[in-house]
């Protein structure tokens, strides 16, 4: 790894290659195809039989190198005078001059990497002799570092043998290449003052962000590094919207590459999918010095995290970038010199993740898209990151100001498997155990069900390691498990280290818990300032029994020993994540009887977890009170809400029961096509579950409930249609056909497509279906949405299997000739006018369709 600003001498490879490779002979044709090392040595041009340099030209490159890097600084940047640079030129020719003297090969010096060659060749070069000052000594070694990296990449590009063995380094010689000029391009000529502030607050972002909590360790080892920590996600297209178009045609792609194709992103993901996560890794990322990542989107960018829980305050307007860092609580804030967060984004450099639209009240959401609105058209050019649960805005909330949507994807089963290895890995836990929890969760349906994201990969660890071996089975015993995993738990490294404050039993912790999540929850806050905790506390204190403990210490005991509440900046505080949140306020609102006040909720998707846990608290009766008013009266979102209900009640009358399954028949399975979206966006993943399997149902209910969970278009969704594959039905087979592009293509494509009769239609996108549909052995019918090349379509379908093809876009400039490439294609359609010219081209054999205007016009070839 190497630290790309060391290498910054403002010199760009254009103007560095040319020199460096005047150091070396000019090898005839052929002469890189060599089969062993060659001594460096060997191959400069100022020195033996070759020599077409003196020493004299090896001083002029030195100069040339030193003018280049003095020349390209800004106003007050030159750090060295006249005579010192002459100084730094006359070291850095002697050091160049080494190339000829050194014993070290080609291959050699490719594996010690530029950093460790610059070391080896200024070895035997005394800087005493040459009176550099600190400014000439460091422009000295950058320039030679410099220097270094190009020579080495030049060895990697004249040599078959360096590039064939030493593969990594050489990619990574060119990464780096790139990203030198990359930075030199984007990083303007900065003052002292900022180029220092922005070190010191790049090592503030790297410490803040660079390590995560995971679940269930002991307080000494619950920070777990980012870098290990890290699990690449991926982020699709959002599904079709409610008017039936589709947003921007997004592939599959990691998580932390969304910034790559598109400036402004607006990434959608569940609670615990890893938003924040992958909020901290592009931070850090960004803030590096070292870029061997090859995110070239990144380097040289400045990175602002802004949760909005924290910069939003009530009564209080959303800062302006000046105050971003005092916002967030930055400690190094007052050193900022002034105006230097607009320098920044003026320069087009900055990185400005927004985390958590869904954690600030729905009466400021608008100011927040105000917000964002007017800092995207004041600062253009620079990236964004905005993150939100799905249901917390309306789609394309952010359409208009030039934002295209992801959806950060559930883990799938490698991702599962890979985070339980490293989380064991990482509590240093005999690998076994993770095998046997990975067992145990593709075993069994729920477990598999709650595997889906960090956090609950992260609790059902802890609570396999810490159960040896059991784990509960329902949602509700999981966080009841968890729960007693973090408040009742011994921790042996608090007790060696002493704790003096007051110790409270665990009945007495969920109780001051729920009352501050409950509090959140009734007045849609993501996080509560310190006196409002403080005096929930207080108020609850008479009712306890804590030997005249004070607010304030019971306040600091709960923060420090329960695991689930932090204080994210001064004087704010919140839960570690939502979900326990929702658990705990839950258990408060069934105790307190506020069931009216749940189901009053029931069409604001932020309550669903509560309300379907409160019914798993609710005693028989209370139960049966929100199941009645959930359907009362039937909506499609009550109706399924209370169906899903069913299963967390303990005990259901069975008159309750059949009033909730006969309003479910009414909606599920829907009756009609066009009820299925109406309930797919109604309930869910929450309709999975509420959906007939394939067994004892007919063909067209079978289509209908295909159709509904192709709606859904979620991982769950996904994993329910699998049930399908297999299906007689023609109807059934045709809508999984046509549901591939709601989904991540190549495990559809896995899971489903290839399980079905080859003679349906599919849609294509892109180069990259083609080549998922050949790999499954090609497809019969196949319709191409958009342009494409011919060359592509000839290459990629496979020619015996093709008897229908349907083109979208306009003809090609090549005519229709090449259709002859595949001899069984029976019928080729297009959406245009009928063309004579283009019928005639048409192999024999085969029916050309016109599909224009809705009208449709044949001719044979």
């Amino acid at each position: 790894m190497v630290d790309v600003t060391a290498l910054g001498a403002r010199v760009a490879s254009s103007a560095v290659t040319p020199l460096v490779r005047r150091l070396f002979v000019r090898d005839g044709p052929g002469a890189g195809l060599v089969d062993r090392p060659v001594r460096i040595s060997a191959l400069v041009s100022f020195r033996g039989e070759k020599r077409t340099v003196t020493p004299k030209d090896v001083e002029k490159i030195a100069g040339e190198l030193v003018r280049r890097a003095l020349s390209a600084a800004g106003p007050g940047e030159e750090p060295v005078d006249a005579a010192e640079a002459a100084a730094v030129k006359d070291a850095l020719a002697r050091t160049l001059a080494r190339l000829g003297e050194i014993t070290v090969e080609d291959y050699e010096a490719v594996g010690l990497g530029p950093e460790r060659f610059a070391r080896e060749l200024s070895a035997g070069v005394p800087l005493a002799p040459y009176g550099l000052g600190e400014g000439g000594t460091l422009l000295y070694e950058r320039l030679l570092r410099t220097a270094s990296l190009h020579i080495l990449n030049f060895l990697t590009q004249r040599s078959t043998y360096v590039a064939r063995r030493q593969t990594d380094q050489t990619q990574q010689l060119a990464r780096l290449v790139r990203a030198v000029d990359v930075l030199l391009e984007r990083l303007p000529s900065q003052s002292a003052e900022d180029a220092g502030f922005e070190e010191r607050y790049a090592d503030h972002i790297a410490a803040r962000y660079g390590s995560l909590t995971i679940y269930g360790l002991d307080a000494g080892t619950r920070e777990w590094p980012l870098d290990t920590a890290y699990l690449s996600l991926e982020a699709t297209r959002p599904r079709a919207g409610r008017d039936g178009r589709r947003g921007p045609e997004y592939g599959a792609v990691a998580a932390e590459q969304v910034l790559a194709g598109h400036d402004q992103v607006f990434l959608r993901g569940v609670a615990g999918s890893g938003k924040t996560t992958l909020v901290q890794w592009l931070a850090v990322t960004a803030a590096s010095r070292v870029y061997d990542h090859g995110l070239s989107h990144l380097i040289g960018r400045v990175p602002f995290v802004l949760p909005m829980r924290r910069i939003v305050r009530p009564g209080a307007e959303l800062p302006f970038p000046g105050d971003f860092l005092r916002a967030v609580g930055c400690p190094v804030a007052g050193e900022q010199p002034p105006g230097w967060v607009e320098r920044v984004l003026r320069a087009r450099r900055g990185v400005l993740l927004v985390d958590g639209i869904d954690e600030i009240a729905g009466d400021r959401r608008a100011a927040a898209r105000r917000w964002l609105r007017e800092l995207v058209r004041a600062f253009p050019g620079n990236l964004w990151l905005v993150t939100s649960r799905p249901s917390a805005v309306p789609e394309e909330w952010l359409a208009a100001e030039g934002f295209g949507e992801l959806v950060l994807a559930p883990m799938g089963r490698e991702g599962v498997a890979t985070f339980v290895r490293r989380w064991h890995r990482a509590a240093e836990v005999d690998p076994s155990v993770g095998e046997s929890l990975l067992t145990s969760v593709r075993a069994t349906s729920e477990l598999n069900g709650l595997a889906t994201n960090p956090l609950m990969c992260g609790m059902l660890c802890a609570l396999h390691r810490d159960r040896r071996g059991f784990l509960p089975q329902d949602r509700r015993s999981l966080y009841e498990a968890a729960l007693t995993m973090l408040l009742e738990r011994r921790d042996r490294e608090r007790e060696l280290h002493g704790f003096d404050g007051v110790r409270l039993p665990y009945a007495t912790q969920v109780q001051l818990l729920q009352k501050l999540a409950w509090w959140l929850i009734r007045n849609s806050r993501a996080e509560m300032d310190r006196d409002e905790a403080l005096a929930i506390v207080g108020r609850a204190l008479p009712a306890l029994s804590l030997d005249g403990a004070g607010e304030e210490e019971v306040y600091r005991a709960l923060l420090l020993r329960s695991g689930l509440l932090r204080e994210p900046a001064e004087d704010r505080v919140d839960f570690l994540h939502r979900t326990f949140q929702d658990y705990l306020g839950a258990r408060l609102a069934v105790q307190e009887m506020d069931f009216d006040l749940l189901v009053n909720h029931a069409d604001t998707d932020e309550w669903e977890d509560v309300i379907l846990l409160a019914l798993a608290h609710a005693r028989p009766r209370e139960a049966e009170h929100m199941l009645r008013r959930l359907t009362e009266p039937a909506t499609p979102r009550g109706t399924l809400l209370a169906a899903a209900g069913l299963r967390y009640a303990a005990e259901v009358a069975p008159e309750t029961r059949r009033r909730v399954e006969e309003g479910l028949a009414a909606h599920v399975p829907p009756a009609t096509f066009e009820a299925t979206q109406e309930v797919a966006r109604a309930g869910g993943d929450l309709v999975l579950g509420l959906l007939p399997g394939p067994d004892d149902i007919d063909d067209g209910t079978a289509a209908l409930v295909v159709e509904t969970a192709a709606g859904v278009g979620s991982e769950a969704a996904l994993q329910f249609l699998t049930r399908f594959r297999d299906h007689p039905g023609s109807n059934v087979q045709l809508f999984l056909a046509a549901s591939w592009n709601r989904f991540d293509r190549e495990q559809y494509a896995r899971d489903i497509l290839a399980h079905l009769p080859r003679q349906h239609t599919v849609d294509v996108h892109t180069v990259d279906d083609l080549r998922t549909l050949r790999a499954l052995g090609g497809w019969e019918k196949i319709l191409v949405h958009g342009a494409y090349r011919v060359e592509d379509l000839v290459e990629l379908i496979v020619r015996e299997r093709l008897t229908h093809l349907l083109l979208e876009a306009p003809h090609p400039v090549e005519g229709l000739t090449w259709l002859s490439a595949f001899p069984r294609l029976e019928t080729v359609s297009v959406f245009s006018e009928p063309d004579e010219a283009w019928a005639r081209q048409i192999p024999p054999g085969v029916r050309l369709q016109y599909l224009a205007h809705s009208s449709s016009v044949d001719h044979q070839g």
